[in-house]
């Protein structure tokens, strides 16, 4: 797997405190592709002109190399089977305070194929269904750091070449409606969230057509909870409104209607559920299908009628942005 090999174990973070983490010496590989020596992540401040603010700037920089050191030494855990759990733990709860924990992840050694071995660890589990509560919130717990890779404008791309996000589909392809199994779908579907939210996801869209990504989003847009359903419909829509996906999901009468049946359940469900956040992806996806003309000759027949009618006119109220939409698209369909 392109990226995952590096000449050097882990272990040599532990001979020294004060590790550069972009040293010759440590990620191997980085400097040499950027051309230039990149500055550690945590950099002492000149303090000759801090008087009597010199001392508590010191403490902030060493608080901060003690902390990068915490994140290295975890890192280091994760290839430790007997540590593992809580170094997943900890790490998912601190990728958000360390901006460069993607690449860490990605170009140390051993260490994506250790969170790999997290999620196959829990295919036998999948059927029969059989996932605790336990085991369902430590492989999120790989997941999350997961996304944090596929989130990093630098390892996104490396993400996708060795194929990672069909590790998740046996995950999305649940039907169980338990809480472990909702988390982890929910979760899985936010790792490929994370690839689509980004606006150059041309590539990201080319590589999820080649999956059964569409069909995964469309059962679990049906079948599952609310949130699941939010997250699922803003993949798809993230397709739509890529040319490629939009040409794809119209291109042939049956793809088409799976989509369009899917949403036109959707629709019914929001008449009971008055599910906003929902109701905006499902306008949306409908009026980016208007923008193909042969979905827009389909629609004019098998738009929804509560999408006609002002059924959502007060769930909608001072959403201009999504009355808008639901404007264009009627108009779209009237031309």
């Amino acid at each position: 797997m392109a990226g995952l090999i590096s000449p050097r174990p882990l272990s040599y973070m532990h001979n020294s405190m004060q590790y550069n983490p972009y040293h010759r010496a440590g990620i191997i590989g980085y400097g040499e592709a950027q051309g230039n020596v990149v500055a550690p992540l945590a950099i002492t401040p000149d303090q000759s002109n801090l008087g009597p603010y010199a001392d508590g700037a010191q403490a902030a920089a060493n608080l901060a190399v003690h902390e990068e050191q915490k994140i290295y030494n975890l890192v280091i855990d994760l290839l430790d089977p007997a540590a593992r759990e809580g170094a997943l733990l900890e790490l998912s709860k601190k990728r958000e305070q360390f901006d460069e924990l993607a690449l860490v992840l990605w170009h140390s050694f051993g260490i994506m194929p250790a969170l790999l071995q997290e999620i196959v660890s829990v295919y036998p589990l999948l059927s029969p269904p059989n996932l605790t509560a336990h085991v369902s919130n430590r492989v999120c717990n790989a997941l999350a750091l997961l996304q944090c890779v596929a989130s990093h404008p630098d390892t996104r791309q490396l993400f996708l070449n060795a194929h990672i996000p069909l590790f998740l589909y046996p995950f999305l392809n649940t039907t169980s409606k338990t809480r472990p199994f909702e988390y982890l779908r929910l979760t899985s579907l936010g790792v490929i969230g994370a690839l689509v939210k980004q606006n150059d996801n041309n590539t990201v869209i080319h590589f999820l057509l080649s999956t059964e990504i569409i069909p995964l989003c469309l059962r679990i847009m049906e079948t599952g909870s609310e949130l699941s359903k939010t997250v699922a419909i803003f993949i798809v829509q993230k397709i739509l409104l890529d040319e490629t996906g939009l040409t794809y999901i119209c291109h042939t009468y049956e793809r088409f209607y799976a989509v369009g049946t899917v949403l036109s359940n959707m629709v019914n469900q929001l008449v009971e559920t008055q599910a906003v956040r929902l109701l905006k992806h499902v306008v949306r996806c409908y009026l980016r299908l208007s923008d193909n003309l042969r979905a827009r000759e389909a629609l004019r027949a098998c738009l929804p009628e509560p999408l006609r009618d002002n059924t959502f006119a007060a769930l909608l109220k001072g959403d201009m942005v999504t009355k808008r939409c639901l404007t264009t698209l009627l108009n779209n369909l009237n031309e």
